[in-house]
């Protein structure tokens, strides 16, 4: 059996700008690295709404990468990451 192949665009790392680098810090890591720390982020303080486990509620730190809106969709947060690092 063959090796698996990893994506290797998918885990070169990015640099998350300073808004997203506020929740996973400033240096270049994998993209996969930046959804786990989000989402460590996230439980750590209590963020993922209580009836709809989809949804997660901002912080002061989380409304400036959510552009302002209160809640998104757990679905959102890839395209947020994108718009916020390079």
């Amino acid at each position: 059996m063959p090796a698996a192949k990893t994506n290797s665009k998918f885990m070169a790392p990015i640099t998350p700008n300073a808004i997203l680098g506020e929740v996973v810090g400033v240096k270049p890591i994998p993209r996969t690295e930046i959804v786990k720390k989000m989402w460590a982020y996230i439980k750590k303080n209590n963020l993922q709404d209580k009836k709809n486990k989809r949804m997660i509620n901002a912080d002061e730190k989380l409304a400036k990468l959510f552009a302002g809106k209160k809640q998104v969709s757990m679905f959102d947060l890839a395209k947020i990451i994108s718009k916020n690092a390079k």
